[in-house]
């Protein structure tokens, strides 16, 4: 059984995000609207993601 938890991000939107971390070490992504659909990321490029959206959102505050 995966424990999905909303992303506090989401606020009260009927469209949230969903993360699952998973016992084989595997993290899961799903949409609330479309839950059939999971996206399955090791946490090391989870990270690299969210790493480079924070730099790329970073580097546009700058301009």
């Amino acid at each position: 059984m995966v424990a999905w938890q909303k992303s506090s991000y989401s606020g009260t939107a009927s469209n949230c995000l969903n993360i699952a971390a998973v016992e084989d070490g595997t993290v899961r992504l799903r949409e609330s609207d479309d839950p059939d659909t999971v996206l399955v990321v090791a946490p090391a490029s989870l990270r690299a993601l969210l790493a480079a959206i924070r730099s790329h959102r970073h580097r546009h505050q700058l301009r």
